[in-house]
Order: structure tokens, then sequence, then C-alpha cells
């Protein structure tokens, strides 16, 4: 109500969500059961792989009465690594119908089955003398990730406020560090759909504003209509929104994070580190990873996404050139090995800013519902792909050209912050239809709901919406 005596115009409610404890406690039980299991089941294969290998060697042996020459072991052991992307690959092509059936919560309870099957099937591998199945496990194992790395962000884009929807889209990306981190150690040779249920989220009774947010959405969405992956390709209106998580997921794979991660040993080795110390070391960027991703969370929503990723493009890509330079020169400077190590610290550290997390945040920001399944399944097809190539040639092409290998992560660093700084606006603080808006704008089309919009504001009295400003590109 207008205060008349003092001329102040109608206060309007703060929009403002705080992080409850159901909401914090959902984010963390959400993040711990799904994206934790991505992460460790990365890195769990990296420091042991002698152990592996000796299990394949000697169970060989027992059958053919003969050892596996170097080029079969080669070949088996990037399937066994390879195995993994595979099956995450399998998992994002069918999350969309999951979470059609059985709802974001649903998935990722059912998804706990692909963690405990293979579990089971690696810790009985030994007994059976059965290498085969450890390479069954990483597939379904893989499943299990494809499945989460889609499906939570999801389900923590659209639970969190706007203003907490950066940090809270983050924590994928965090608990994948976070099991990557502890796979690393245990790796040591010596070691809701009501307001009542928004309410319990959120903390604070008034939750129209939010509400009507919600209702915007959803004439969006009806607008829109549901959309196949298909037709999400050969639709205009979200050509630039499609072609974006595209470059983003493909860069955030084929940078080379996944090269560091499954081989991180190898190249510590090449960069002068005794056998015996790189596995200390590779806890070591754990600890840096770790870090910076939980930097980045805090960092999202005050510098916005466009600044972390260009700013960890820009670090990743410095960081390959000069440890391309350093394996070069190592053996005629051998101090040049410290400087290595420093390369791959500050390439994990850039990677964790910006490439790593943030994509989680935009890939849920810049689609509407009717859109996000199929979007979803995109993205989670391009990552795992993308996660495959690297995992299964990156060994052959490192034994091929060497050191050059990191020119070519350092090429696609570039290209993906060129892509970024051209087309991707800022989404920080803006809700999913102004930022549907923003796009809408980039694809040159009209947004046929603006006019209910307008009705909306003038019903509720508080004059003409007032849109965030976008930051502009230079597309």
């Amino acid at each position: 109500m207008e205060n008349k005596e003092m001329g102040t115009p109608p206060l309007i409610p703060s929009r403002e969500g705080r992080l409850q404890l159901t909401l914090l406690l959902t984010t963390l039980s959400s993040a711990f059961g799904s994206a934790f299991q991505y992460g460790y089941n990365i890195a769990v294969v990296n420091t042991p792989h002698k152990v592996f290998k000796t299990f394949y060697n000697e169970t060989y042996f027992e059958r053919h009465a003969t050892f596996m020459d170097e080029k079969l072991m080669l070949l088996l052991w990037s399937c066994t690594v390879s195995m993994f992307p595979l099956g995450g690959l399998l998992g994002s092509l069918i999350v969309g119908l999951l979470v059609d059936s059985c709802g974001r919560k649903g998935t990722l309870l059912i998804n706990d089955i692909f963690a405990i099957v293979p579990a089971i099937l690696m810790g009985v591998c030994k007994v059976a003398k059965a290498f085969e199945l450890i390479i069954f496990s990483r597939v379904v194992l893989g499943v299990c990730a494809g499945i989460s790395y889609s499906a939570l962000p999801m389900y923590l884009g659209e639970l969190a406020p706007k203003n907490l929807r950066g940090m809270l889209g983050t924590m994928t990306e965090v608990f994948v560090i976070v099991g990557v981190f502890l796979a690393q150690i245990f790796s040591l040779q010596a070691i809701l759909g009501n307001p009542a249920a928004l309410r319990r989220l959120r903390g604070h009774a008034d939750i129209e504003a939010e509400l009507e947010d919600m209702h915007a959405e959803a004439r969006a969405e009806r607008a829109e209509g549901h959309l196949s992956v298909l037709r999400l390709c050969a639709l205009r209106p979200q050509r630039w929104q499609l072609l974006s998580i595209i470059v983003l997921m493909a860069g955030q794979q084929l940078s080379g994070i996944n090269a560091i991660n499954y081989y991180a040993d190898t190249i510590y080795t090449s960069a002068g580190v005794e056998a015996a110390d790189s596995q200390y070391v590779t806890v070591g960027a754990g600890v840096v990873n770790i870090v910076m991703t939980v930097i980045s969370a805090v960092l999202v929503e005050r510098l916005g996404r466009r600044i972390l990723l260009l700013a960890g493009y820009g670090i990743c890509g410095s960081a390959c050139l000069v440890l391309t330079a350093v394996i070069l020169f190592q053996n005629r400077v051998p101090e040049l090995s410290y400087l290595g190590i420093i390369c791959v610290f500050a390439y994990i550290a850039g990677h964790s800013i910006g490439p790593s997390p943030v994509p989680s945040v935009v890939r849920t920001e810049i689609f509407l519902q009717s859109s996000r399944r199929a979007a979803f399944m995109v993205d989670g097809a391009v990552h795992w792909f993308t996660n495959f190539i690297v995992g299964f040639l990156f060994p052959s092409i490192q034994e091929a050209i060497g050191a050059y290998s990191f020119i070519i992560f350092a090429g696609i660093c570039l290209l993906t912050a060129v892509y970024i700084y051209v087309v991707i606006p800022e989404t920080k603080g803006k809700t999913f239809v102004e930022i549907n808006r923003i796009f809408a704008k980039i694809n040159r089309v009209e947004i046929p709901e603006e006019k209910k919009e307008e009705t909306i504001d003038e019903r509720r009295n508080v004059g003409p919406p007032v849109p965030s400003p976008a930051k502009e590109t230079s597309f």
C-alpha cells in the first residue's frame, strides 16, 4: 500500500532466496549420491594402473600360458579407461526417458542401481579371475555417471532460487572433484511440486513473485510445446542455445582435462617426476582442484559466468603451451621439470575455476523446461562422446607426437574462448524467461508470451518490468 504522507512508492517484495537447511541437505545428498560417483570413477584407475595391468597379465598368462605383448596391453587398458565415458554416452541417451517417467528425484534414486551392481562385480573379479568384469563394470558405472551428470544439474537448477542458482549449479562439479580427490587418496599405495515445498526450500513466506516466474516459464513452455531431440535440433528459436551447449561441453572435454585425469601419473613422469612420487603429486593436484572449484562456486554469482569461463580457458591454453615447451626441453635443462608440475597445477586451477563447473550452470539456464530434457540429452551425448574420444585416443596421440599433443588442447581452449566471447551472454541474476528473451534476440525470433507477461505485471500493479541489463557480446 502506498504511504500517502511520505509519498513513497509501493514496496516490491524481495525476490532473493536464502540457502535454507532443507535446500542445503537436498543439494548435498543428491550430489553426493550421483556426481560423486562420476568423479570417483574417473580417477580411480589412474594411480593403481600398474596393479590393474599386472592382474590383466596374470589372468592372460593363466589362460594362454604366455604374457600379453605391449600393443595388446595398451589396447586393453585404453578400453578399460574409455569404456567409462562410453557408458556415460549411453546413460545420457536414456536420461530423457527416465526424467519424464520417473521425475528428477526418482531418476537419481533409480540411478543408484548402476553404482551398486558394478561395485559388486568389480569386488569379485579377482576371485573369478576375469578382467572382463572390470571392463563391463566400467561401462555400467559410466551409465550411472551419464544419468547423474544430466539429471542432477536439472534437479538442482530447478530447485534453486535465481540468486543461488549459480552456486548450487556448480555443486555438480564440486562433488565430481571431491570424488576425483578421494579416488586419488584411496589409490595411494600407503592408504518438490507445490508452494508448501517451496517454503521449506526457500525459508520465506512471500514466494508469490517466484511462483509468478514459474508460471511465466510454464506459459512459455506451453507456447513452445514439448520438444523432442530432433525437433530441438531443427528449431530456429533454440539454434544458438543448442550450439552453445555443444561448444561448452565439447570444449570442456577436448581441452585436455580428462587426459590429465586419466594419465596424470604418466604426464608427471614425462615431466621428470619419479614414478614413486607421482602419486603424491596427483593428490596435491586434487587439492588444487577442490579448492579452485569451491572458489568458483563462490565467485560465479559475483563475477558472472562469462568471466570465469574466459579466464579459465585462457589459463588452460597458456599452461598447455608452456607444458609443451617444458617436455621438449627438459632433457637439456633438468630444472624445467619443476615448471612442468607448476603448469599441470595451473591447468587444473584454470579448468576448475571455469570450464569444469560453469557449463553445468549455463546449460540449465539457457533452456526452458519444454526443451531442457532434449537439450540435456544432446549435451550429455556430446560430453560423453568427447570424453570417450580423449580417453581412447590420447595414449596413441601422445605416443605418436609426444609433447605436441598439448598444442592441440591449447588450440581448442582458444577456439572455445573465442566462441564464448562472441556468442554467449551473461546469465547471472536473470530468470529463465529473461534469459530466453536474450537468446530470442540472438536467434532473431519473437517470444509469443510477452503480451501475457505485461498483463500479469499490470495486474500485480508494480509497473512495467525493468529488464536486467544484459552483457553485450560481439555477436
